[in-house]
Formats: structure tokens, sequence, C-alpha cells
């Protein structure tokens, strides 16, 4: 099972809630299921471009107008799309872990959704019969982990919750509805008295789901 973990939060672990989720939850992973392989982007030492008017000439407009040639400037704006298109395309489990900022993931985050969800890396556009535009996806992806912490309490389907919303709409239209949440909330010390034990639940939620997950790849048959 290969296994992509991005990272979008720049505190130390010992500070960062969300990193103590991707900690027990990798930890687990690979107890459960030694052979697989995780490979780790850590957006603050990796960091996406936001997406720039060549960028978006070099991946939307390519994949509207396949005539169009890139200029030098468009392919070396695309760039870091293609690389972390490619390290995209052989994930069977991605896993994000991040902090909800602003009732919505991280700028970080979004500029690196924009980089690798994008068409002609993870996607083609073909028109349908019917005139319409259709994806196909280029990638193997299963499902989409999220592993995310909050100062706040937030219910399902909260309609505060700007996240988990553009993570299921963005990765439904590549094809990928499975996904699942272990979220760390009322991490406000000061609000929420109860914050350790809201993050232990979180955290073993996070180490649950890897153990089902790593037992899931075990019993699935080699390809």
């Amino acid at each position: 099972m290969n296994v992509l973990h991005v990272c979008a939060n720049p505190k130390p672990a010992e500070e960062s809630v969300s990193k103590q989720l991707s900690i027990a939850f990798i930890s687990k992973l690979i107890e459960v299921n030694p052979d697989a392989e995780i490979n780790n982007v850590d957006l603050y030492q990796d960091a996406p471009p936001f997406l720039s008017y060549e960028a978006w000439r070099g991946i939307w407009l390519a994949a509207m107008e396949p005539t169009h040639k890139l200029t030098k400037k468009e392919q070396e704006a695309c760039a870091y799309a293609n690389r972390h298109a490619e390290m995209f395309n052989q994930a069977d489990l991605l896993v994000l872990t991040m902090p909800m900022w602003n009732f919505g993931p991280p700028a970080i985050m979004k500029a690196w959704l924009d980089m690798v969800l994008s068409p002609g890396r993870t996607f083609d556009l073909t028109l349908g019969d019917g005139g319409g535009l259709q994806v196909k996806p280029r990638h193997k992806l299963q499902r989409v982990v999220l592993l995310v912490s909050s100062g706040g309490v937030y219910t399902e389907n909260d309609p505060r919750d700007g996240l988990t919303a553009m993570i299921r709409s963005a990765f439904a239209f590549i094809g990928v509805e499975r996904i699942q949440v272990a979220w760390a909330d009322g991490q406000t010390p000061l609000l929420y008295g109860d914050h350790e034990q809201r993050r232990q639940m979180a955290i073993d939620a996070a180490t649950d789901l890897a153990e089902e997950i790593g037992e899931e790849s075990l019993a699935a048959p080699t390809p």
C-alpha cells in the first residue's frame, strides 16, 4: 500500500494536535501493515505556489485547448503541479493533516490542492456524448483520511465547517467518495476544560481508523 501523507501545520509536533493525530495514525498503520510505504510531504518545507496566471494557462487553458503550446514560463509555473501529481497518482491512500483556520483549511493546503487536483495530471477532461465535460481519473486513489484539529467544537454537517465540505467536493469531482475523518475539536483550553479528553478521543479514533485501513490493505488481493 502506497500512502501519501501531506501535512499543513507549521508547529512542532509537541504543540500541534493534528500532527499528534498523524503520528498515532501512521504508527498504527505501519504496525498493522509493515509493508506500507509512507511518503511524507511537509508543505511548510515544500511549499506550493499560489495558482498564477502562467500556471492557470499551463494547466487549465492547455486542458481546454489541446493545441495550446506552453511557453517556458508556463512550463516553469507547472513544475510543482507535475512533481506532486506524480506522487499523488501512485498513492492508494491520501492522508491530509491540518488544523482548521477561519472555518476552512490553511491556505497552503488549498494551494497544494489547486496545483495537484488539475487536468492533465491527476485527471483528464473529455467531451461526453451529450457535449458536457467528463472527468477521467489518472490516479488510483481509494480513499482520503483527514486528521484535523480545531479550537472550536463542530457538529457533523456543521454549516461553519468549510474544511470537510471543500475536501469532499474536490475529491468527489475526481472520483474519490470515501473520506474518513478523525477530528480533535475543542482544543482551546480557555473555552473547553475537557480539551485533553477530546484530544485523546481523536487520537484513539485515528488509531482505530489506521488499524481498520491496515487490516483491509492486508486482506486486499495483490494486483
